[in-house]
């Protein structure tokens, strides 16, 4: 199946592992799997950031806890002749005897491979989703710090010297970053001047921290303490943030203010060079189709209207008959009965619930999963130094090992913003059986190449978050009528970004119109709603691969119905398409 192709039929997508494949042997498998497992080490070898997220950082790659990842542009053009240079070699394997898992495993490698070289090879960018060198959710100043918390573990006196090797390190991005920003401005990438606002308010505030007691000195203090581990780290972390980090905050921070003035009006893609091209280039990689902008706006303005009729009738038997759908959900969230209290007690109590609805979900994935990983999740609040650039919530994954946890993370900036209605199926998306379920499964599975295991494909892996939130469902997950409105507000919500994306990337929509939009479709609140716009504008493409890949799963389930009939089988399914990323 053309991995591209767009059913027009149906509306949605086919997966190109709809149905179970034949193992037929192939006398070059064992050579192309040790051709994947060179290439994944020539890319650990590039990437000490990546190693220490998948906990590789121990043995003989102990001493990539030392370091990060290098962020200048000769480091981009030499991660790209790396890729090229691999892509070149698996290209060779496309004619040799493959068995058809192998074949699948290279057609998945090979699609993903060459979307790394797209940005970089066509536009001299990282990412076409991410056109941006500095903005509110990009750049060192945001992900560093974040990084050194949750994925670099303190267990040992020598954990504690490499993340103070890894404070000067990020000293050194900050300039990097200061100076490629500078020129990639004068080719005219620069994020809007709202972004940048919000950009130099987050360094401000993490600048503003006294340097002993700033988050990236306590992060390594506290846990340090924790584990008995001996040595005058605050003094050590505290004289790299002081006399190097500090000032390299300080001349972005300049230079982020004097560039504002320069960038060019507008909130899309579009107002950059060649900025057309680099949106279809995102909405390809977010979506793994060649739907055009139109066919996505227009499946999303069909979605939102569905949606909005199924939600019509849950709002009426609640008591929510007049007005719009969005001006309905937006008195349910008002409600004082569906808000925790805004304090540190209500937070806590949030997250509480989050874990009660994680634990009680798990009891029920036996009925629809023959094998459950158990690594292990845990559930935190977005940094206060970030959260007002963050997304609402996201995922990161855990060790490849388990020595450390994977984390879901949600925005408590405003805890207006998570009425109790909407939590579960939150929760199923970035949780179980969601995020942590499939990439938990696909990180534990022994029959698959890493370097498929450790490819992102999102319209798969949000597709899946999304069917999980319907499975959840069908699990029993919404304990209530409203429980189930939060789920539709979900989906309400996803379909209406493939509107919004579309719109300002496409129709040239201002942040303020796009935001008008999600706030009178979803109900949801308006700082949220401009939050999640904001995202958009910033990331072209990636907000359509939710609903887009969601289509993809939806209908391969419904095709594996028709086929079996009586004998369809939930478990059975599931295991079969619940694998690391495949192609839409």
């Amino acid at each position: 199946m053309d991995r591209r192709q767009f059913l027009a039929t149906t509306g949605a997508l086919a997966l190109a592992t709809a149905a179970p494949r034949a193992l037929a042997q192939g006398t070059d498998d064992a050579r192309l799997s040790a051709a994947f497992a060179a290439i994944f080490e020539r890319q650990l070898d590039l990437s000490p950031s990546f190693v220490t997220s998948l906990g590789l950082d121990k043995g003989a790659r102990a001493g990539a806890k030392s370091q990060l990842d290098d962020n200048s542009k000769s480091a981009m053009l030499k991660k790209l002749a790396a890729t090229q240079a691999a892509i070149k070699e698996l290209d060779s394997y496309k004619t040799a005897s493959l068995s058809d898992a192998q074949r699948l495993n290279l057609d998945v490698i090979l699609y993903a491979l060459d979307q790394q070289t797209v940005a970089p090879a066509k536009f001299g960018l990282n990412s076409a989703v991410r056109p941006y060198r500095i903005f509110q959710q990009g750049g060192s100043y945001f992900s560093t710090p974040d990084f050194l918390n949750t994925a670099h573990t303190i267990n040992a006196a020598a954990d504690g010297d490499a993340y103070v090797a890894r404070l000067e390190a990020f000293a050194r991005n900050l300039r990097t970053d200061t100076a490629l920003q500078r020129d990639e401005a004068a080719r005219g990438y620069l994020a809007p001047g709202w972004s940048l606002d919000l950009t130099l308010g987050q360094m401000k505030t993490l600048r503003a921290q006294p340097a002993a007691a700033s988050s990236m000195v306590q992060s390594l203090v506290k846990r340090a303490a924790a584990k008995g581990i001996v040595g005058d780290w605050q003094a050590q972390a505290a004289a790299v943030v002081e006399k190097s980090i500090y000032p390299a905050l300080d001349e972005q921070i300049a230079a982020i203010e004097s560039l504002k003035g320069e960038t060019a009006a507008g909130d899309g893609v579009w107002r950059t060079p060649r900025g057309d091209e680099i949106y279809a280039a995102a909405l390809k990689s977010a979506t793994t189709t060649d739907l055009s902008a139109d066919q996505i706006h227009a499946m999303g303005l069909e979605q939102v209207a569905d949606i909005s009729a199924q939600l019509d009738a849950i709002l009426k038997g609640a008591g929510y008959a007049k007005g719009m759908i969005g001006e309905r959900l937006a008195a349910l969230n008002a409600e004082p009965s569906q808000l925790y209290a805004d304090s540190a007690e209500g937070r806590l109590a949030l997250l509480a619930q989050l874990n009660r609805d994680v634990d009680a979900m798990k009891a029920k994935l036996p009925n629809a999963f023959a094998t459950i990983p158990d690594t292990a999740l845990e559930i935190r609040a977005v940094p206060v130094e970030i959260q007002d650039g963050a997304s609402n919530g996201y995922y990161n994954r855990a060790a490849l090992d388990g020595s450390r946890p994977a984390i879901y993370f949600i925005n408590l900036k405003d805890v207006g913003d998570w009425p109790k209605y909407g939590l579960p199926a939150l929760t199923y998306h970035e949780g179980v059986p969601g995020h942590h379920l499939q990439i938990s499964t696909a990180q534990t599975a022994s029959d698959i190449p890493m370097l498929r295991k450790t490819a992102f494909m999102s319209a798969y892996s949000e597709g899946w978050a999304l069917y999980a939130e319907q499975l959840a469902d069908e699990l029993g997950g919404y304990a209530t009528p409203l429980d189930r409105a939060g789920y539709l507000q979900s989906f309400l919500f996803r379909a209406a970004r493939l509107v919004v994306d579309t719109g300002i990337h496409a129709k040239k929509w201002s942040r303020e119109q796009a935001t008008d939009y999600m706030v009178e479709k979803t109900g949801f609140a308006r700082p949220r709603c401009q939050r999640e716009v904001e995202r958009y504008c910033t990331q072209p493409g990636q907000a359509t691969s939710y609903k887009v890949g969601h289509g993809v799963w939806t209908k391969a389930r419904a095709d594996a119905q028709a086929a079996q009939g009586k004998a369809f089988d939930l478990k059975q399914f599931v295991t079969d398409r619940l694998r690391p990323p495949a192609l839409l």
